[in-house]
């Protein structure tokens, strides 16, 4: 039988997602626990993999068992055994062909800078001193969905088949001191997101003008885009499926 599992993350402490032979990654937590609690080797797939330091408040991951697992049973067993930083709040069965990666539809990423130091969320967001102006970062933001190519916010090497990304919003909003950049696409590159942030912060610093980030996306070309803002400030918010209903069984 296949299983989703949904959970969360704090990734200050690990070393990204996938299983790295030389450092600490969610997946190897995950697995040695699911492995221990069902008495079998689990291998657990992942939606999707993110840096290290990269947190997830929703991420989702499969993996097979003949077991009939109890649900909240196991729930309670495996957020007592699994680190503070690591939740579980669902296990969904599925059927057989079901896979976190390939059939999410859509995935939501949140970008977190204080515009103030606080001691409080140094793991959690980006602190920037300097003043951006985020309306004309907010506008340059809607640009992105008038493009499907962003081979320029790519990582140079990387192996991928295509560049090409689905973004069907893209916006900031200003909540407290914090200010949050959203974006929902159906696929992302890797480091795209934190390419975008720091192209659009040198639109709020006035470095560049939104027709500048319209070349650059036209251009295909790293070198011309921003530089990646740090890890700690990226959450990964939202993955959907067309099977899964939240709050709802499938």
């Amino acid at each position: 039988m296949r299983y989703f599992i949904e959970f969360a993350y704090n990734g200050t402490h690990y070393h990204g997602w996938q299983y790295q032979p030389n450092a600490t990654s969610v997946q190897e937590t995950l697995n040695k626990v699911f492995s221990t609690l069902l008495q079998e080797e689990i291998d657990i797939m992942g939606a999707g993999r993110t840096d290290a330091g990269v947190h997830a408040k929703q991420m989702y991951g499969h993996f097979d068992s003949d077991i009939i697992i109890d649900n909240a049973k196991f729930i309670h067993k495996a957020n007592s055994f699994l680190p503070k930083d690591i939740v579980v709040f669902d296990i969904i069965p599925v059927h057989n062909e079901a896979h976190t990666r390939f059939d999410a539809t859509s995935r939501t990423y949140n970008y977190h800078i204080s515009t103030y130091k606080n001691v409080f969320t140094n793991d959690l967001a980006w602190y920037s001193s300097k003043k951006l102006d985020v309306i004309a970062m907010d506008e340059a933001a809607k640009t992105l969905l008038k493009f499907t190519d962003f081979k320029c916010f790519s990582k140079t090497n990387t192996d991928v088949n295509t560049y090409n990304c689905t973004i069907t919003e893209a916006f900031w909003t200003i909540e407290k001191e914090q200010l949050i950049f959203t974006i929902t696409a159906d696929r992302f590159l890797r480091n795209m997101v934190r390419a975008i942030v720091g192209t659009l912060i040198n639109i709020g610093l006035h470095k560049i003008t939104i027709e500048d980030f319209i070349k650059i996306i036209e251009s295909q070309n790293r070198e011309n885009a921003g530089f990646s803002v740090p890890a700690h400030g990226l959450f990964l918010t939202n993955i959907e499926y067309p099977y899964i209903k939240k709050d709802e069984s499938i």
